[in-house]
């Protein structure tokens, strides 16, 4: 595997994480393409976002 195929495979790797996080957030009660747009910046940490959220209108406490 050379570079370019490489650097291909990341970014092949990094949208499919954005498109997953955009269902995750949407079946929360969230803006899918606002969190689709959030991830292909943050990766990773959106993932983690919005796992620690709480879905919208739901209260706790």
């Amino acid at each position: 595997m050379n570079l370019s195929q490489a650097g291909s495979s990341f970014f092949v790797g990094w949208g499919t994480l954005s498109l997953i996080n955009a269902r995750l957030a949407q079946s929360k009660g969230r803006s899918g393409f606002g969190w689709w747009l959030g991830s292909l910046l943050g990766g990773p940490l959106a993932t983690l976002l919005i796992v620690v959220l709480p879905p919208v209108g739901r209260r706790f406490g």
